[in-house]
């Protein structure tokens, strides 16, 4: 990101991990970003079809029964791959969004130029496409069958539409408050890419078993269309939009409480 301070108008001096690229010169093409963020969302997303594959597929030899510990090991291994993505030369280079709702945030928090938000999503969305079609080309028909599913986040049985809509938002207004307290510290950004990272494998291991825990239109999109399963898509797609805008009010409430605190004083 590039300098400057929240409620300015310019970006936080924020590190670049899940925090956007630098702020383009007037005339660059925000586009060489997107297409940044499309292969780290297709690389995202195809690690997230193979764990899958291996951990849910019951003829896998690393096959977990329990539906939990499934979900708790691949929230696991998805925060190592993101913190890994986060810190490649590639995830400095765009920011590792991997997530349009990361990328609305950010843009709502003044950290973000508004005329990438468009690109970033794009790319997101068929990279995971892509990661997932490619998952399927690696691993082949068993990637399509119902255990595995193209990697897909799904609701427990019986759980409403609405319900997972309303568990998703939650879960990415929470991470949004998360981004926003390192956007509001640029000294403390050091450890941000792990805290994003621990803070999605948690999402996984907590809410998968219940509303899928997915909180990423990018990495619900692919697996939906290529298996044909649009159950609860449309709250998959929404919510986590929803989600960044509800954290993004109280950021700004925070961030207004925190400047009339400066400006009058210690009482």
């Amino acid at each position: 990101m590039a300098d400057g301070g929240v409620g300015t108008g310019r970006a936080p001096a924020v590190s670049a991990a899940v925090g956007g690229p630098p702020r383009p010169e007037p005339g660059s093409a925000p586009w060489r970003g997107a297409a940044v963020e499309c292969a780290l969302t297709a690389v995202m997303m195809f690690l997230v079809v193979t764990m899958v594959r291996w951990l849910l597929d019951p003829a896998s030899p690393v096959f977990v029964a329990e539906l939990r510990p499934a979900l708790g090991a691949v929230g696991a291994l998805v925060a190592v791959m993101l913190v890994g993505l986060i810190l490649s030369p590639a995830g400095r280079r765009s920011g590792a969004h991997l997530n349009p709702a990361v990328s609305v945030t950010l843009w709502l928090m003044r950290a973000f130029p508004g005329r990438a938000v468009l690109p970033y999503t794009v790319g997101q969305l068929l990279g995971g496409l892509a990661g997932t079609a490619l998952g399927r080309l690696v691993w082949g028909p068993v990637v399509r069958s119902a255990a595995v599913s193209y990697g897909l986040a799904r609701p427990e049985p019986g759980r409403s539409a609405l319900s997972v809509f309303v568990l998703e938002a939650a879960s990415f207004a929470a991470l949004a408050l998360l981004i926003g307290f390192f956007v509001a510290h640029p000294a403390l950004t050091r450890p941000m890419p792990y805290a994003v990272g621990l803070a999605v494998g948690l999402i996984i291991a907590l809410l998968g078993p219940v509303s899928g825990g997915a909180a990423n239109p990018a990495r619900q999109l692919g697996p939906a269309l290529l298996s044909g399963n649009t159950t609860a898509l449309w709250a998959y797609l929404t919510a986590p939009l929803l989600g960044a805008a509800l954290g993004v009010v109280v950021f700004h409430v925070w961030m207004r409480g925190r400047t009339k605190s400066a400006v009058n004083g210690p009482s």
